[in-house]
């Protein structure tokens, strides 16, 4: 095995992350759960029955689950206007939880500002406005760094090698880069706080289906490193493909919980979510 943990020789063409079996089912109901400590078989990170919206207005979230293991790939997808955005930004502590919790490594985040959540080893790439145009694209890099006290150049290889175009290009403006190049830009920068959990609002907007596979190749490999992975995206099955759980919500509530595969099989969800 390679010394860059970040190179494995494996892509979103090798499924043995995915685990097959499960029903297809909808998530069980939840009631509005008090926060307690992580208890054996709870996620690594978990959005626990979620309620809640934007500011004092409505609701979006309705009783909404969202959890994701060490080292594994979660997917959110769903219709337009079904909440994937919402449920992760909740997670992320950008709206209120009204009801339910979040919780990180068994301790109790809901009420934790992004900042103290990125802090406490989560990272969230936003879909777009997720880099700094001006800057070069290894001053993006370092901006990444920005809580770390420690020497960072390891880290900026490590993303090189995750991302070898951005080497080429590192003292090249962000903005003058592709709309793929963009992308890796800001997931190496999210990857520059060391994080345990690496959040992604629809990666792969906008690109070609080749940079599309690509990402997904690269997401793969930084999940086999122990990150966790979550991840809204509206390329559904490609994305269930390399998922080991996915969340299928509807109007801010969970429909269909089960693995990727489980849920590309199901036929219902083939029907109502993927095109047939």
């Amino acid at each position: 095995m390679s010394g860059n943990p970040y190179q494995d020789g494996r892509g979103n063409k090798d499924l043995s992350i995915t685990r097959p079996g499960g029903t297809g089912s909808a998530e069980p109901e939840h009631g509005d759960r008090a926060p307690g400590p992580r208890v054996e078989g709870m996620p690594f990170l978990i959005g626990d029955a979620m309620t809640g919206g934007y500011g004092t207005g409505a609701d979006i979230l309705h009783d909404c689950t969202i959890a994701v293991d060490k080292g594994q790939i979660a997917v959110i997808v769903g219709p337009n206007g079904a909440g994937k955005s919402t449920a992760m930004k909740a997670v992320f502590g950008m709206l209120n939880v009204r009801k339910g919790a979040v919780r990180l490594d068994g301790e109790d985040i809901t009420h934790l500002t992004p900042q103290a959540r990125v802090a406490k080893g989560m990272a969230f790439v936003p879909q777009t406005s997720n880099i700094f145009t001006s800057m070069t694209v290894e001053e993006n890099l370092e901006m990444g760094a920005f809580l770390r006290r420690d020497n960072i150049q390891r880290t900026i290889d490590l993303i090189y090698d995750l991302f070898p175009i951005l080497r080429d290009k590192r003292r090249q403006l962000a903005g003058e880069l592709s709309g793929g190049q963009r992308q890796q830009v800001a997931v190496g920068r999210a990857l520059m706080t060391e994080p345990q959990v690496l959040m992604l609002d629809e990666p792969t907007a906008g690109v070609s289906p080749i940079v599309m596979d690509e990402l997904f190749d690269r997401i793969i490999e930084v999940a086999r490193t122990g990150i966790s992975i979550l991840m809204v995206e509206q390329n559904a099955r490609q994305a269930l493909s390399i998922a080991d759980k996915g969340y299928v919500l509807v109007q801010g509530a969970n429909r269909y919980t089960d693995t990727g595969a489980a849920l590309l099989a199901d036929p219902d969800v083939r029907k109502s979510f993927l095109g047939g």
